[in-house]
């Protein structure tokens, strides 16, 4: 049964089976997206409670089979016994005076023994409708956390993946501001030269360090950003990555295959494993309702017993045997209403089930369809946003010339930076958005795995996006400040 269950469930058996393993803290190294992947595979600390809990699954329905499996007893005893008697007996008629005087006080003994007992006794259920239907019960919770399993691993792996892309978005983001920042500082420097020679006003002073003040808040933002997406990922992975690789100009930017979204819908119905959850707790439920019914039912047990006796009392030697071998079974009549009851209890909880499935069903649908739409948007979207740099790219050419005869002044030009420069973010975030919609739509129609972000890897250039500590404090501080811990000991 088991073999034949794991061939049903193996597409939602643990995805990295032969994962190769690696030490939990490691120092601080570059890494891919595979790489980092297989990390959190390895060490992520919640898929290992998950993974434990399915064994804990598993072990129940072995706990449940015992109770159809012969039951076998012993038990035994060593007794020291010890007993007072006393008695007295009345005087009667027609005895004489001194005969009477010489038996009114009899009474008086103690006596003391050991004895020694041996029970062993053996039980086979026979018919046990109770015992069965527990077994069918582990059996579907078995099935139902496969998928449960799968449904953890998944989400790591969109997790790790959107971490990943959060870092590389927000040092674009940060590259951006940078320059940005830089750019206006020259125009600043420009400006207040202007002023000290009188060709500006004071005003543009103002505006252009206004400009700059906003850049520089801008930046220190956007380092905040890239600061925490590391952590985020340290998080997930239980490692320290000093670098990454970047995402490469030539990612190709196109509509997920195939190009139907009826497709994914049908997909996401069929394999998602959160539906698949949900759809195996129905069963699960049923069998509750069977279980409850099932304790109306008679039981039905072969049993043998065997008893040993032996005692040393009143100098007495031997002892005492028997045995039974016979058939016993038990009919419950009536049980207070409380067999009723469980049934109505899970006949509710089947009713509630089956909502609960066709709730995850209708938001599975609803998700897939949206991320559909949102990476069909993200394509067109990717190319506007690249068209909107060489736009504004120009644009600020045609500013800065307008200013230099007269034709705009300060305020334009600082405008017109500030325009191309989030016009470069916004063309980073529109990419890692394409990215990671992708991937949550592949996660959501069920079919998000290791080969999905091996794809996604080899969009990867050797470029390096490198971390470096915040300014203050010692590397050692941070480094303890930053110390994940060791991963706990099972058993201990």
């Amino acid at each position: 049964m088991r073999l034949a269950h794991w061939a049903v469930n193996a597409p939602f058996r643990p995805l990295l089976l032969a994962v190769l393993t690696s030490s939990f803290m490691l120092p601080a190294h570059a890494a891919d997206l595979i790489n980092i992947t297989r990390d959190a595979l390895n060490n992520n600390a919640a898929l290992a409670s998950a993974r434990a809990e399915f064994s804990s699954v598993e072990a129940a329905s072995d706990v449940a089979s015992g109770a159809l499996l012969p039951q076998v007893n012993a038990s035994g005893n060593v007794v020291h016994n010890q007993q007072y008697e006393s008695q007295s007996f009345a005087r009667s008629a027609g005895q004489g005076a001194e005969q009477s005087a010489g038996t009114a006080g009899v009474g008086g003994s103690d006596d003391r023994f050991n004895t020694v007992s041996l029970s062993l006794e053996a039980t086979q259920a026979l018919f046990n409708e109770v015992a069965r239907q527990e077994v069918n019960q582990a059996e579907r919770q078995i099935d139902q956390q496969v998928y449960l399993l799968a449904a953890t691993e998944q989400q790591l792996l969109i997790d790790v993946a959107s971490a990943y892309f959060d870092i590389l978005r927000a040092h674009e983001v940060l590259e951006a501001r940078l320059a940005q920042e830089r750019a206006i500082g020259r125009q600043l420097e420009q400006a207040r030269e202007q002023f000290e020679v009188g060709l500006i006003a004071i005003t543009e002073v103002e505006e252009a360090r206004a400009s700059f003040d906003q850049s520089r808040a801008d930046r220190i933002a956007a380092e905040s950003n890239l600061q925490v997406a590391f952590e985020v990922l340290e998080q997930l992975t239980g490692q320290r990555y000093a670098s990454i690789d970047a995402l490469g100009d030539a990612m190709p930017i196109a509509l997920p295959t195939p190009s139907d979204r009826n497709y994914w819908v049908e997909q996401a119905i069929e394999r998602n494993p959160q539906v698949l959850a949900q759809q195996a707790g129905i069963e699960l439920s049923r069998v509750g309702v069977e279980l409850a019914r099932a304790g109306r039912m008679p039981t039905v047990q072969a049993f043998a017993n065997y008893q040993y006796a032996d005692s040393d009392r009143d100098q007495v030697s031997g002892y005492d045997t028997s045995s039974q071998v016979g058939v016993s079974a038990n009919l419950p009549i009536y049980t207070g209403g409380s067999t009723s009851a469980r049934i109505r209890q899970g006949t509710f909880l089947l009713e509630s089930s089956q909502y609960d499935f066709e709730s995850q069903r209708r938001t599975t649908i609803q998700q897939v369809r949206s991320l559909y739409t949102q990476v069909s948007n993200n394509v067109d979207t990717v190319e506007a946003r690249q068209q909107a740099i060489v736009s504004n790219r120009s644009a600020l050419e045609a500013t800065r010339a307008g200013y230099e005869v007269g034709t705009r002044n300060i305020v334009d030009v600082l405008n017109a930076e500030q325009n191309l420069y989030n016009a470069i973010a916004n063309y980073a975030e529109a990419r890692y958005d394409y990215v990671v919609n992708l991937l949550s739509l592949r996660q959501q129609a069920g079919l998000l795995d290791v080969e999905a972000i091996e794809e996604v890897n080899a969009w990867l250039t050797g470029d390096q996006v490198n971390f470096t500590l915040p300014e203050g404090g010692s590397p050692d501080t941070y480094q303890r400040a930053m110390e994940i811990g060791a991963p706990p000991t099972p058993g201990a």
